[in-house]
């Protein structure tokens, strides 16, 4: 993109918003957005004890949010739930519909996914500290969704779904986040050159 390209570039604008603009790419957005998504659960590893694998859906959900903005995260992420409740298995480890204990944390993707669009559509995608503070509260979201429900659909308490079903994703939490604190940034110093 050359310097006046990015120079005309408003505010509000998210990377997704820097391809040439049209019903089809939105399209091609949104269920790209999903398949990356469903690709990334595949990416799963058994946690000892917990009904909840590590997968790489939640880095994919709040990674198409940022990139895709607020309006078009939703419509992704809510794709991916709704194809994979009717069947798709591409939730995480090939699994599909709603009786899963970890629904929770797919329906909470939605939620994070727009939630951080909106606010890398406030520039909170274009430096370190930002995107930083960006993927907590996206985590934060899916947790707060995520370990609720586990506790409702496996029948434990909150203090054994805190166990299960936050308290072992933490640390690759914080590794997906600093996966994050570089791409995203770096994506947009690209952009710029």
């Amino acid at each position: 993109m050359s310097t006046a390209a990015v120079t005309s570039i408003r505010p509000g604008t998210v990377l997704a918003d820097l391809l040439p603009a049209s019903r089809v790419r939105d399209i091609a957005l949104v269920v790209g957005g999903a398949a990356l998504t469903g690709l990334a659960a595949q990416i799963s590893v058994p946690v000892p004890g917990s009904p909840v694998p590590v997968t790489g859906q939640t880095f994919a959900a709040l990674l198409v949010g940022t990139t895709l903005g607020a309006g078009r995260g939703f419509l992704s992420l809510a794709l991916y739930a709704l194809a994979g409740v009717v069947g798709v298995p591409w939730f995480a480890s090939g699994t599909s519909g709603a009786g899963a204990v970890s629904f929770g944390y797919v329906l909470g993707m939605i939620l994070a996914s727009t939630v951080v669009g909106a606010l890398a559509r406030r520039g909170a995608d274009r430096d370190v500290w930002r995107v930083a503070g960006t993927m907590l509260v996206g985590e934060a979201i899916i947790y707060a969704i995520g370990v609720p429900y586990l506790a409702y659909a496996a029948g434990i308490s909150a203090s054994a779904a805190i166990a299960a079903g936050l308290t072992p994703f933490l640390i690759g939490d914080a590794l997906k986040a600093a996966l994050a604190m570089g791409l995203l940034p770096t994506a947009w110093r690209l952009v710029k050159r």
